[in-house]
C-alpha cells in the first residue's frame, strides 16, 4: 500500500467518524435556528480540523510500506487523534444550548457550561434541573418579588448569574411567555427599523404564509450571534428566527 492509499483510507474512516458527529451536532444537540447564534461554525471548524485533517495528514507523512515500526506509529497517531477528537467533542458538548429561556424582554439561549451545578440542582421542576441533550428547553424566567433577591441578582449578573443562568426563577414557558408578549414589537417596526431587512422578511412571509400582523419579534440573544425571533402574537410561540442584528 501506498502512502497516498494510507492517507486516503484514513481519510474514509475519519469523514465516517465526522459525519456522526456532525448528525449529533446538527441535528440533536444545535438544531436549528441555534447552531448560528451559539457560535457553532467555530466549533465544526474545531471538529474538522481534527478530525479530516489531523490523522489522515500525520498517517500521510509517517506511512512507508515495510518500515520498521509502522504499527507503533500508526498506533500512535490513532491514538492522538481520538484524544484529540475527544477533547473537540468535549468542548462542543459543554457549549450545546439547554435551555431557550424567555427573560424579561428577550430570549437567551444558554449553554450547558453557563449553569453550575449548584444553581441548576435549584430548580423549581424537574426539567429545570437537568441539562437538555436534545436541543434547548424553551422555558421562561420570572424576575424574584422580594426586593433583596433583587439585589443580589444585579450583583450576581456582574458576574455571570444573570436571571437566566438561575433556574430557581424559571417557570414553564405557558405560564411566563405572555410576559414577554407584552414586550415583543410588531414585525412592521422591525422593517421601519432595519429597511435593508425588507426583503428577507417578506420573502419568508411568503414562503410561510403567514401574516405580518400575526407575528411579532423579540431579540434572540446567543454566546456568539444575536437574531431576530419571530412569535406567534397569539400563543407568543417561536416561530421562525432572522439572521438580522436585533439592536
Amino acid at each position: 500500500m501506498t502512502r497516498w492509499k494510507a492517507g486516503g483510507l484514513h481519510l474514509c474512516i475519519s469523514a465516517a467518524v465526522g459525519l456522526v458527529a456532525a448528525v449529533l451536532i446538527f441535528g440533536v444537540w444545535y438544531p436549528p435556528p441555534f447552531f448560528h447564534a451559539a457560535g457553532g461554525g467555530g466549533l465544526i471548524l474545531l471538529l474538522v480540523g481534527v478530525d479530516l485533517g489531523l490523522g489522515p495528514l500525520l498517517t500521510l507523512i509517517v506511512f512507508r510500506h515495510g518500515k520498521p515500526g509502522l504499527k507503533f506509529d500508526l498506533a500512535t497517531i490513532g491514538v492522538i487523534q481520538t484524544a484529540a477528537l475527544l477533547w473537540g467533542m468535549h468542548i462542543i458538548v459543554d457549549a450545546r444550548p439547554v435551555f431557550l429561556v424567555a427573560a424579561v424582554d428577550r430570549l437567551v439561549l444558554v449553554a450547558a457550561d453557563e449553569i453550575s451545578d449548584a444553581d441548576l440542582a435549584l430548580g423549581s421542576e424537574p426539567t429545570f434541573r437537568t441539562r437538555s441533550w436534545s436541543g434547548p428547553r424553551l422555558v421562561a424566567a420570572r424576575m424574584p418579588t422580594d426586593i433583596k433577591e433583587r439585589s443580589d441578582l444585579a450583583f450576581s449578573a456582574f458576574a455571570g448569574r444573570d436571571l437566566q443562568n438561575l433556574p430557581k426563577y424559571y417557570c414553564s414557558y405557558a405560564e411566563g411567555g405572555r410576559d414577554l408578549l407584552r414586550k415583543a414589537k410588531p414585525l412592521a417596526a422591525l422593517i421601519d427599523e432595519k429597511p435593508q431587512a425588507r426583503q428577507m422578511i417578506e420573502n419568508w412571509l411568503a414562503s410561510s404564509k403567514r401574516g405580518m400582523k400575526e407575528l411579532v419579534w423579540v431579540p434572540l440573544q446567543g454566546d456568539k450571534s444575536d437574531l431576530v425571533m419571530l412569535l406567534d402574537a397569539e400563543t407568543a410561540l417561536p416561530v421562525h428566527a432572522i439572521a438580522i442584528d436585533p439592536w
